[in-house]
């Protein structure tokens, strides 16, 4: 089984978050080389804090994916960290969550012999569950070139709003991830497609053979 879960910051335990902002260090700074605050092999930033909550993607009780989710009327990313990356950044009406450093950690997906199921699909579901279930409008973020085209390939229908340039002189986009029920169906349709879940928020993916 894969367990999707939601967690406050204020109530993730020690070992979890340690473990948590560890697999980010791996994603971020080593993979990535992104320009991220490190300290004792681990990422983590301001925005990590009692506003902030978190989707975690766990397998045999050892996390494998996560997501940080910040209600946008809290200190965020979007308008803070990234503000300087755009010319201008045009946030949609409503109540929006800001969605940042998502991650697959590719090194346990291999080792538990799991990277050939789509995490990233199955995060993306819970992304939508999650933010339907609290009552939002949907998410927002600001993702790279080759996170947008995972994007695309999920069959979420994510539109762009603004475009930016990174550190690292790289387009960078400014996203909204509608929930509306067309993108829900379609990517729990591509779901059950292939795996079997429980149609309710915290999700449990069960893929044959687990």
């Amino acid at each position: 089984m894969l367990n999707f879960i939601d967690v406050k910051y204020s109530e993730i335990s020690n070992c979890q978050l340690n473990d948590l902002f560890f697999l980010r260090k791996k994603s971020f700074k080593d993979r990535l080389n992104w320009l991220v605050k490190c300290k004792n092999n681990k990422e983590f930033d301001e925005y990590d804090n009692k506003g902030a909550n978190y989707i975690l993607g766990f397998y045999k009780d050892r996390i494998i994916c996560g997501v940080r989710l910040i209600d946008m009327m809290n200190p965020n990313m979007i308008e803070g960290e990234f503000n300087k990356y755009f010319k201008k950044i045009d946030l949609p009406n409503g109540n929006y969550i800001d969605a940042s450093r998502l991650f697959v950690d590719k090194d346990r997906t291999r080792q538990y012999k799991i990277n050939k199921y789509a995490i990233s699909s199955m995060l993306f579901l819970s992304m939508i569950y999650y933010t339907r279930s609290y009552g939002y409008d949907g998410l927002c973020a600001i993702i790279s070139h080759q996170m947008l085209i995972i994007f695309k390939r999920s069959g979420w229908n994510v539109f762009v709003i603004n475009k930016g340039i990174s550190e690292k002189k790289a387009i960078i986009y400014l996203i909204i991830m509608p929930i509306d029920l067309g993108n829900t169906i379609f990517l729990k349709k591509k779901i059950l497609s292939e795996y079997k879940f429980d149609d309710r928020w915290p999700l449990t993916f069960y893929p044959d053979g687990m």
